[in-house]
């Protein structure tokens, strides 16, 4: 579908961004039904609070190691192919969750629509293509919105099994994503390649840089935090606040809607201001919040989940515009590595709330936990500004621009290679600049 000899640089596609948006939401609604209809299946399979927490949890697993893979098959194949492969494999395990009977049903089957989960990687490098770099925070943004399929769900499979039979809790969602995958077969397009197709070895190599761990580590709170909340919300708020499941349905629709709208804010002002002023302030948000989260009354408690909704999604939107900024040329294979982490982060805490609650009767000491681990974010990535890491830079020798003239978005290219604020100093500092970058007097590292 597309010509891999043209280069054009591409000003945005809005048909593809939808139709990946769509997608990714749809998946996501997919994924999203285990958890919206795990307090019927408590009932109805008797299970206790470990083996809720595994069935929560398992489902996460897939869908966060799967999103490696992928996201290398993207940037080799396309994500035209590789999103329709994934929500092709995410429709059988959808409408076998209607037939489930025993403990181990829900375990294979709930494993199996982790492959939706793992479709973010996907639309990432699919989406990333069609945008140039000062649109991409927005562009990927609005593509993470597709987090809404979790509150389609949360809202939408109590009520539908309640009107129709427990059955359409999941096969709604599987017919529409039937029914998805047939338009986007007939109309997606991968944007046009700007370079050879890359080896294996090219694909894997971004993931030795220590930049692409560290906001893995950073993803692993904002979108783990999220899947997290996501699924066991329901629990939360039908054990600890004795709630219907309809009604926890409907609120952790608005935690979930919340989220997903503060995504594309958060990058729309990293494309403004940088992600990483972004996450200085979602970190500590999040502890706090995570504090309001341990006080077992409605009160504080929707205070904190609501407010963690709006720093976690904030979150989201600023890392995703840091990968292409650090990783241009492999944003498929580091959003799969990023991706999975974030996916991880929503595996371990359902694990460890339902140990803790076995064990204590409690989920304060997890809520303490989140806490602990948003502060040990928070320094690490006000560390990692306290000095200047030429070689780490992706374009080299402007490193030393910054350590004459002071801090500019070096990290940014336009069409001449050079940062984009250099046009703005005057007439003498940019003489001076490029006179010092092509004479090789401060040639620290090489351009990568």
């Amino acid at each position: 579908m597309n010509n891999p000899s043209q280069t054009p640089s591409s000003p945005g596609n809005t048909l593809q961004l939808v139709l990946a948006t769509g997608a990714f939401a749809i998946c996501f609604a997919v994924f999203g039904s285990v958890s919206a209809m795990m307090p019927i299946l408590k009932k109805n399979l008797g299970l206790d609070p470990v083996q809720v927490s595994i069935a929560l949890a398992i489902p996460v697993l897939l869908g966060s190691l799967g999103r490696i893979p992928l996201g290398m098959l993207t940037d080799r194949y396309g994500g035209r192919l590789i999103f329709s492969f994934v929500m092709a494999s995410s429709i059988a395990p959808a409408l076998m969750m209607g037939f489930v009977a025993d403990y181990w049903q829900l375990i294979v089957c709930g494993f199996f629509i982790g492959v939706a989960l793992a479709s973010f990687s996907v639309g990432v490098g699919f989406v990333n293509g069609w945008y140039p770099p000062e649109k991409q925070g927005a562009a990927l943004g609005v593509y993470g919105a597709g987090n809404i399929g979790q509150s389609l769900a949360a809202f939408g499979s109590p009520l539908l099994a309640a009107a129709l039979g427990f059955r359409w809790g999941f096969w709604t969602f599987g017919v529409l994503l039937l029914a998805w995958l047939a338009v986007f077969l007939l109309k997606a397009e991968n944007a046009p390649r700007r370079a050879r197709a890359k080896r294996f070895s090219d694909v894997i190599k971004p993931l030795s840089d220590a930049r692409s761990w560290v906001l893995s580590l950073y993803y692993f709170l904002t979108f783990g935090g999220f899947v997290a909340m996501a699924i066991y919300l329901p629990i939360f708020l039908t054990e600890i606040f004795k709630l219907t499941p309809g009604d926890a349905g409907f609120r952790t629709a608005g935690f979930v809607l919340l989220a997903t709208a503060m995504r594309p804010v958060g990058g729309m002002l990293a494309d403004r201001i940088g992600g990483r002023k972004i996450l200085l302030w979602v970190f500590p948000a999040t502890a706090a919040m995570a504090v309001f989260l341990a006080c077992p009354m409605m009160v504080t408690f929707t205070i904190g989940a609501l407010g963690m909704a709006a720093a976690i999604g904030l979150g989201n939107g600023a890392v995703f515009k840091l990968v292409p900024e650090y990783f241009p040329q492999s944003v498929g294979a580091v959003t799969g590595l990023v991706g999975a982490a974030g996916g991880l982060g929503g595996f371990f805490p359902p694990l460890v709330l339902g140990a803790v609650r076995q064990a204590t009767g409690s989920f304060t000491p997890g809520f303490v936990l989140l806490a602990l681990f948003s502060i040990v974010c928070f320094v690490v990535i006000f560390k990692s500004g306290s000095k200047l890491d030429i070689k780490s830079c992706p374009y080299g020798r402007m490193a030393s621009a910054q350590v004459l003239l002071g801090p500019m978005p070096f990290c940014r290219r336009d069409t001449h290679h050079e940062p984009r604020d250099i046009h703005a100093l005057d007439a003498e500092r940019r003489r001076r600049v490029h006179h010092d970058l092509h004479s090789g007097k401060y040639d620290v590292g090489a351009s990568s």
